[in-house]
């Protein structure tokens, strides 16, 4: 029942005011008698109205209805009506009206002029013979009454305006935090989609020109070099058919990209430039220390991709890899001597060194690259083994 009232109180809310104002108009005015007898005061009507008729606008001007209601009620009191908590109503109305939207100085104001306006009046009609203390109380109660109401739902109010802030900012960080975490995993899978199409794709085109370079003279090799091309591509798609996998998956943690290469598969890498016309040479320096799937992923990759643009656009015939195992670091370093080859560069960038220094910052580490005072280029990257 009361759910239903509530409703129909939001949905009809002009409606709702006239009923309360009426209700407040017929309250005051039954009280307009002169004190000791029965009859009524029937210009008190006319001031009821027009005091009651002034609480439409105490949202607006709250102040200044306060004060025409406390006027009211002074007028209607000076002609011996006793002033008591439903003659007051309209100013208890006004009052917490005020205690809404004014400022405490503001509040303590008009509660002190109330107080002295009416409590002189209130002693001098009071027809009860009541001890001056009692009035005086009694006077302090109604008019403290709605301050009181007024100040618990004003901080109501702000408390639930507090909540409900602290809710939509929460929202909001959870959203910008779920678009991050989106972004993230659109670059994760980008670069892996990078690392993974680049290097295949240009290993099977420095396989292919080199097969077609020896077809005439070398069958042979040339038709060895067509069997790795054929595994070459396969070992591409089946990379890439398992990364592209990670966009139907739910879980796209680091685990979904099982099985993950590592530098167990350094050689096979190796092998595999090898039979593109790029000769490697491998050193490690210190004893071989476990790394973690992650960081071990990433020094693969970055080994791949720093060979992947030796082979597009270093023009060159020979590449060295380092590896350097300390107690708690991995440096890699993939560098070629620059001497160039009877073949034309390969054209336009791309984001293979963009992409190795994000996957060197995954992993708690940085990469440098740049030319060699000696010649030729130099990708370095520091990974931290226990991550």
């Amino acid at each position: 029942m009361l759910v239903h009232l509530r409703r129909q109180a939001q949905q009809y809310p002009r409606l709702v005011e006239v009923v309360f104002l009426l209700l407040v108009w017929a309250a005051t005015s039954n009280q307009y008698r002169r004190t000791g007898t029965d009859s009524m005061w029937w210009p008190g009507f006319v001031i009821a109205g027009v005091v009651c008729a002034s609480l439409p606008a105490r949202r607006r001007h709250p102040g200044l209805v306060v004060s025409l209601t406390t006027l009211g009620t002074v007028l209607v009191g000076s002609q011996g009506c006793l002033i008591g908590p439903l003659l007051l109503l309209p100013v208890i109305v006004a009052l917490y009206e005020l205690t809404l939207r004014s400022g405490q100085r503001a509040v303590l104001i008009h509660c002190l002029c109330i107080a002295l306006v009416l409590l002189p009046t209130s002693l001098r009609w009071d027809s009860e013979g009541d001890p001056w203390v009692d009035q005086v109380v009694s006077l302090a109660f109604w008019i403290l009454l709605p301050v009181m109401y007024g100040s618990a739902v004003r901080s109501r109010r702000a408390y639930l305006n507090a909540v409900q802030a602290r809710a939509e900012q929460a929202e909001r960080i959870l959203e910008e935090e779920a678009r991050h975490r989106v972004y993230e995993e659109r670059i994760r899978i980008a670069r892996e989609l990078h690392d993974v199409v680049a290097h295949h794709m240009a290993l099977a085109n420095a396989q292919a020109g080199t097969a077609a370079h020896l077809y005439r003279t070398r069958p042979e090799q040339a038709h060895a070099i067509l069997a790795e091309l054929t595994v070459t591509t396969t070992e591409a798609l089946r990379e890439l058919q398992a990364t592209v996998g990670l966009l139907r998956e739910s879980d796209t943690t680091q685990e979904s990209l099982e099985p993950a290469p590592g530098l167990d598969r350094l050689d096979d890498l190796v092998a595999a430039f090898a039979a593109a016309g790029l000769h490697l040479t491998v050193d490690t320096d210190g004893p071989r220390q476990p790394l973690s799937a992650g960081t071990d992923l990433t020094a693969f990759r970055i080994v791949q991709e720093a060979l992947t643009n030796v082979a597009k656009h270093a023009a060159v015939s020979t590449a060295h890899i380092q590896l350097v195992y300390t107690r708690d670091q991995l440096a890699i370093t993939v560098s070629d001597e620059g001497n160039p080859l009877p073949r034309p560069r390969a054209r336009g960038g791309g984001f293979g060194l963009v992409g190795m220094r994000e996957r060197a910052q995954s992993a708690g580490g940085h990469l440098r690259a740049g030319r060699r005072p000696e010649g030729g280029f130099a990708v370095t990257a520091e990974l931290p083994i226990h991550t």
